[in-house]
This record gives structure tokens, C-alpha cells and sequence, in this order.
């Protein structure tokens, strides 16, 4: 295995594929960034632009090469073959009424979630990165920006750690350099990471620190409604000079969720214990008789925005999932259509 390819994150999971695919390591590729006609790829000849095969440009948007994925290149290393299988994936469902999944980022090892120690802070929305990031298949790290303007940032921290009992929670400050140490020690020679989070709470400034020099444009929060400003406009996998990899993702205002079934019962495991002693089986957790969820909001052993948010999650993500199988369901009878012209053609 080359340094180079090492460099970029290349670990057996990968050369194994490679291996059986018969490929050699020359033609293996990591994207970098991802533009609308063409993709930019990094592997042993260095950086290069290159354009998508004819059946990756007409496949679903989830199976096209996104940030983070490793790919394989033609003999000219100027057009992506195939892409690897991922060892994860961070998507969400498109934004519009498209039903499809987006990929986000690939191969992720750790996902930072950043919020900032303001009114911004908000557990609904950690609660909701968190099941995506469940999903993915990656290692959730909740990192606390901007605690030197906080006048309690300790108070954040403990509001943090009751979203989810396990995930590491570490705090930012800008005026101790110190505090990096914490993030930069879930990031070894080999890892991906990405960092997640809404516009303006500090995630390309983290970035920059941890990169020691200035690879992304950086802003605020505004200071009369607390809302960040976009400065992030694409995602990029950028080389940290310790060694590993970190992913910065825009700021997305809507990240919506589907087939997350598994993950939110993991992330609301407390609300899914305390269902099973309700009375009824298919207890709402209403206004249903014996309901032991409702039972824990009243004695103040279950916070009720927590169930609030549950139960918004659950319907965001059976509709969703509903509306993929549906659009699922609609292909394949679409494309059983075209065999079957295509049959009477051959016929006549």
C-alpha cells in the first residue's frame, strides 16, 4: 500500500475490494469534492478533475460518488468507473418533494455534532444528528462551540450529556487552544471525520484550528435572531497535518430524516423501555389509559419535549420511508413496462 493512499485514509476494507476486483492501486482514487458536471479525486498521481461514467450518470443520486468515497478510475484516471462499497454513510432525504436519499458524506469514522453554547443550542436537533449519525454507521462526538461567550458553559455541557447517555461530549473554547486536545484525540492517522451542524456555530472555524492554517472561509451567528450565516458552500475532505482527515458539511437547514426506524429507538431508548410497560401494545402514549411514557412526564422522570420529539421523528420518518417505497415501487413497474415493450418489439 502506497503512502499516499494511506495519507488518505485507505485501510483493508477497501484494498480487499480492490483486491478482488483485480485493480491496481494506481487506478484507486478518494474524492474530494463533488461539483454538479464533474468530481475532484485524489490518489498516487495527486489531484485530478474527472467526469462520471455514462452508468453512474444515470443512476439513483445515492449510489453517485459523494465526499469521502474511494473510487475507481478508467486507464486514462480520467473518469470514475465505480465507487467501493462504503463502510459508512451519512445521508438525509432530499430537500423538495423529490423522494430520494442524498448522500452527504462516505466512509465517515467519527461525526462531530457541533452546537454552540447559545440560544442556538437546541436537544431536538442533537437528537435528530444523532440518528442520522446512528444510521451512518458512525461514531457520534457532540462538540460544544463558543463556550468563552457563554456565561454557563458547564450548563450546556450537562444538557448535552443527557441527550443520549454515552456520547462523549467535548467543549470548545476559543481563548484556550488547550481545548482542541480534546476533539483532535478521536482522530488518528487513519481516520474520517466530518463535521455536522447548523450555519454560523463555528464548524469551519474548528476546522481551520485544527488544520493550522486557513482552508475554509469563516463567520458568525447574527446577532439579532442567532441564525449562522453560510460560509461553507461545498463539502471538501481536507488533510490534517497530524494525520486523518476531516470533512467539513455546509450548514443545511433542512436535513430531514427516513429509514431511521432502528436509530431513533436507539437514540429515545429511555422513551422505548418505558413503552413496554405501558397497558395497551400500540399505546400512542396520548391520553390512553395505563400509559407508563405519560406516567414518567408526571412524576418528572422523562422530559416531555423528549416524547414531543420522538414522536415528531417517527412520523417525519414513516412518511418518508413511505414516500421511497412508493418511488421505489413506482420504478420497478416502470422498468417492467420497458421490458415488456421492448420484448414485444423484439417479437415483431
Amino acid at each position: 500500500m502506497s503512502e499516499t493512499l494511506q495519507q488518505l485514509g485507505l485501510v483493508p476494507f477497501f484494498t480487499q475490494q480492490l483486491a478482488l476486483l483485480g485493480v491496481p492501486e494506481s487506478r484507486l482514487a478518494r474524492v474530494v469534492s463533488v461539483q454538479r458536471s464533474h468530481s475532484t479525486v485524489a490518489g498516487e498521481a495527486g489531484r485530478c478533475t474527472v467526469e462520471l461514467s455514462l452508468a453512474l450518470q444515470q443512476s439513483a443520486a445515492i449510489d453517485r460518488p459523494t465526499v469521502g468515497d474511494w473510487v475507481v478510475l478508467d486507464a486514462t484516471l480520467s473518469r470514475i468507473e465505480q465507487v467501493l462499497e462504503r463502510k459508512s454513510l451519512f445521508k438525509r432525504m432530499a430537500a423538495g418533494r423529490e423522494a430520494q436519499m442524498q448522500p452527504i458524506a462516505a466512509n465517515i469514522d467519527v461525526l462531530f455534532l457541533l452546537s454552540s453554547c447559545n440560544e442556538e443550542f437546541k436537544e431536538s436537533r442533537l437528537e435528530r444528528y444523532l440518528a442520522l449519525c446512528l444510521e451512518a454507521g458512525a461514531m457520534p462526538v457532540i462538540v460544544l462551540t463558543k463556550a468563552d461567550l457563554a456565561e454557563d458553559a458547564q450548563g450546556y455541557v450537562q444538557r448535552a450529556r443527557r441527550v443520549r447517555a454515552g456520547v462523549p461530549v467535548e467543549m470548545v473554547d476559543a481563548r484556550d487552544p488547550a481545548t482542541l486536545d480534546g476533539v483532535r484525540a478521536w482522530i488518528d492517522a487513519s481516520t474520517t471525520a466530518a463535521l455536522v451542524g447548523s450555519s454560523g456555530v463555528g464548524k469551519s472555524t474548528l476546522l481551520n484550528a485544527l488544520a493550522g492554517s486557513s482552508v475554509a472561509a469563516t463567520g458568525g451567528i447574527r446577532e439579532q435572531d442567532k441564525k449562522g450565516r453560510h460560509t461553507t458552500t461545498h463539502r471538501e475532505l481536507h488533510p490534517l497535518p497530524g494525520g486523518g482527515l476531516l470533512i467539513d458539511v455546509p450548514g443545511m437547514r433542512e436535513l430531514r430524516v427516513a429509514d431511521v426506524e432502528q436509530s431513533l429507538e436507539e437514540v429515545f431508548d429511555d422513551v422505548e423501555k418505558l413503552a413496554r410497560h405501558c397497558q395497551f401494545q400500540n399505546c400512542q402514549h396520548l391520553a390512553e389509559p395505563g400509559c407508563a411514557v405519560k406516567q414518567a412526564i408526571e412524576e418528572n422522570r422523562l422530559d416531555a419535549r423528549r416524547l414531543a420529539n420522538y414522536q415528531k421523528l417517527c412520523r417525519e420518518n414513516a412518511l418518508a420511508t413511505e414516500s421511497l417505497a412508493q418511488k421505489h415501487a413506482r420504478e420497478r413497474d416502470f422498468g417492467k413496462m420497458v421490458k415488456a415493450v421492448k420484448r414485444l418489439k423484439s417479437r415483431e
